[in-house]
């Protein structure tokens, strides 16, 4: 196909501006200072989005299937039928290769539902390409520099273009673990089963789970990460807590990133996700790893190969709704659970980076302090964690409305903005992780309680499967439904109690747990019914 685009001729169209913006504010007001230029023959990736076809009609759709009260509930799309109706035309995608091609930016492999085009190519091809000048500035307030463009992209192409990724590295993500790295013997928690008393995976299971019948069979379990992983030390950590793994790991690589990450790297974030993951659903049919540098590409790629019903994301970013909203429809529309941390901060108001949590369309968990009745026992006890990320909206995200009823001058929250967090689970320092060549006791934050949840609902997806029902799906609506009625305190463990600094725990929905903590079979049954 590439090699026919290729050769195709190409009709140039008058430049045009992308429909999102990329110049950072501060080199826009001009209060970064411009330090030099990256080398012409300098490598790029980026990741160019095209925008959906009928929107309008996309979201009606993902209402309708995403509520419980409607016929259509759970009445999901393949990737080749979201793609036909929603996904940009093949015209528009073929006509974006062909720009690409003759521009000398060469395309990465095609995903299914075309709405991403992922390339490589030099500084110099870039700027010529997107008619802009790539600079190194100074950071106003970190001591570093970052790249950017001195004006915003346009393109000689007369289809519209949503965004062009990778343009500038002004905003870094942000891993939401907090690292204890206690060395074995200093940290003491009586109630787990790892070193010193820590909890180790397993213990997280059985708190919250606490059978032997489900394990995530038949399941495929997507996690999102922004750089590469060291197998040696999950494979460390199982030997350490005396246990078998032996799910097939498959790794993903976007936007040229590296799957590996050899010696002493930083795969803190990256290792704990796959070990917390693996511990609940201990029999997955597959863990899939997708890296990359590219949010955008990332979301996209799990959502064009919809092989995973749930996903996990520990990251945060600066918000970009407009680029990303278009894929966590496509997630709604097709069955996916999408899973985010909310940070480690307390209240979201101090936090700098929240997003993608408050977004409308993810499902947004928050952290939990747990006590159980032994190492290896069941649930013994909860509060909501003092740095549970929680609170309304930072990024002016509006309240849905199935959040609205739930809003009440005992939890603060907010009647105009999206409040979180939806769920919680254990985020408190005292869980036992490897990484970075070694195993650490005194490690927690809200990157624990992302994969643990997902994982769960890989339970709750074997179980749906097997009673001959669809994948759970976008999770809000089910949990909201739940929280209303009268079985909501079987279906989670409701924190009645903590604190993150503004906002206090206490029954029902609250700005530092949202509803909870899985309760079990309980849980897996409320959400499979889905209310």
């Amino acid at each position: 196909m590439l090699a026919a685009l290729a050769v195709t001729l190409w009709a140039h169209a008058a430049p045009h501006s992308a429909m999102t913006l990329h110049v950072p504010e501060p080199v826009a007001r001009g209060s970064a200072p411009l330090v030099g230029v990256p080398a012409p023959g300098q490598t790029m990736e980026l990741s160019i989005s095209l925008p959906l076809r009928n929107e309008d009609e996309l979201r009606s759709l993902v209402r309708v299937i995403t509520s419980p009260a409607s016929p259509e509930y759970r009445h999901y799309l393949s990737v080749a039928e979201f793609t036909a109706r929603y996904g940009p035309s093949f015209a528009d995608y073929r006509s974006l290769v062909r720009w690409a091609v003759e521009h000398n930016l060469h395309p990465h492999p095609f995903p299914a539902n075309r709405r991403i085009l992922d390339v490589q190519s030099t500084v110099s091809d870039v700027e010529r390409a997107f008619h802009v000048r790539i600079g190194i500035y100074r950071h106003p307030s970190e001591g570093r520099t970052f790249y950017a463009p001195d004006r915003e992209p346009s393109l000689d192409l007369a289809q519209p273009v949503l965004h062009i990724s990778g343009l500038d590295d002004y905003a870094q993500p942000v891993s939401h673990l907090v690292r204890g790295e206690v060395p074995e013997g200093t940290a003491k928690k009586p109630t787990g089963s790892g070193p010193d008393g820590n909890f180790i995976g397993s213990d997280i299971r059985a708190a919250y789970y606490g059978g032997t019948a489900l394990t995530g069979t038949g399941q495929s379990l997507g996690l999102f990460e922004f750089a590469g992983y060291n197998l040696a030390d999950v494979r460390r950590y199982f030997q350490k807590v005396g246990q078998l793994n032996d799910v097939p790991i498959v790794g993903v690589s976007l936007n040229g990133a590296n799957l590996e990450c050899k010696d002493k790297c930083n795969d803190g974030e990256q290792a704990l996700d796959m070990e917390e993951a693996l511990s609940m659903a201990p029999g997955l049919k597959q863990l899939v790893v997708y890296v990359g540098h590219y949010q955008e590409a990332i979301l996209n790629q799990m959502a064009s190969d919809d092989t995973s019903a749930q996903l996990s994301c520990s990251w945060g970013w600066g918000p970009d709704a407009a680029e990303l909203d278009p894929i966590f429809e496509e997630f709604a529309a097709q069955g996916q659970s999408f899973l985010v941390a909310t940070g480690d901060d307390g209240y979201l108001l101090k936090q700098g980076v929240v997003w993608p949590a408050d977004d409308q369309l993810a499902t947004a968990v928050g952290g939990t302090d747990l006590t159980t009745n032994g190492p290896g026992g069941a649930w013994l006890g909860e509060t909501g964690w003092y740095y549970s990320g929680g609170g309304p909206s930072p990024d002016g995200i509006p309240i849905p409305d199935f959040q609205k009823p739930f809003v009440t001058a005992q939890n603060k929250g907010s009647r105009e903005l999206r409040n979180v967090p939806d769920i919680a689970g254990d985020a408190q320092v005292d869980n036992y992780s490897c990484f970075v060549g070694g195993c650490y006791t005194g490690n927690g934050g809200t990157s624990y309680a992302a994969p643990l949840w997902a994982g769960f609902i890989a339970l709750a997806n074997q179980f749906a499967a097997a009673s001959g029902k669809p994948s759970i799906g976008f999770l809000n609506t089910p949990i909201y439904a739940i929280g209303g009625t009268n079985g909501y305190e079987a279906a989670f463990h409701d924190e009645i109690k903590g604190y993150n600094g503004r906002y206090a725990a206490g029954p029902g929905f609250d700005l530092v747990t949202g509803f909870g903590s899985p309760n079990g079979e309980a849980t897996i049954k409320a959400l499979v019914r889905g209310r």
